[in-house]
């Protein structure tokens, strides 16, 4: 249970366009990213590293979403994310940014909610990600 004073609880008071799963989604996804591919990562408050060392892309940070929808919830992928109200990249930005506002991730400068606009077609990206492989020769 989430505790009713944490910082999130009190956004998802006010922002109700995501499911609390979707938060705990991205920074499941954003370890994952760290860990399984190698990549900076978006800080956490309190971490010690480097910000500079620790960054991660908005596109980094959708694809590692992406391969970490598939690789938990398979061919659901895209049922479950959009159970939580997330149905295209720009919401992973959406969130992202509502974790920055309450202190529970850092940005640099450089960040922008543009950032991740358009990165992958969740059709394409999540569904399709176990269509066969066709050869047309």
């Amino acid at each position: 249970m989430l505790d009713p004073r944490h910082p999130l609880a009190e956004l998802l008071r006010r922002d109700r366009r995501y499911h609390r799963d979707a938060y705990f989604f991205v920074f499941e996804a954003l370890r994952f990213a760290q860990e399984q591919m190698g990549l900076g990562g978006m800080t956490i408050p309190g971490e010690t590293e480097i910000e500079e060392e620790r960054h991660v892309t908005g596109q980094q940070l959708c694809e590692a979403i992406r391969q970490y929808a598939v690789q938990q919830y398979g061919m659901l992928a895209k049922n479950v994310l959009n159970e939580w109200g997330v149905r295209n990249t720009c919401d992973f930005g959406e969130i992202v940014f509502n974790l920055i506002d309450i202190g529970q991730m850092k940005k640099t400068e450089s960040d922008r909610r543009e950032d991740f606009e358009n990165v992958f077609d969740f059709d394409e990206g999540l569904r399709d990600a176990f269509l066969p492989i066709t050869s047309d020769s």
